[in-house]
């Protein structure tokens, strides 16, 4: 497993844990920011790109 695997993986929960706060407060913007933050994840982990790297491409399509 890479870093940028584990970083992945890291994010994912990250995203998680922001959803599920989002539910906990009825605040949508944290629960889109943690689902944005897994999908995020679960391409760095499959792909091995950096986090600022997938941003830039979502942002360009």
């Amino acid at each position: 497993m890479n870093t940028q695997e584990l970083k992945g993986k890291w994010n994912q929960i990250k995203g998680n844990a922001k959803q599920e706060y989002g539910v906990t407060t009825d605040d949508d913007a944290t629960f889109s920011e943690g689902k944005f933050d897994e999908l995020v994840g679960k391409i760095q982990e499959k792909t091995g790109k950096t986090k600022e790297k997938i941003k830039e491409e979502i942002s360009n399509w």
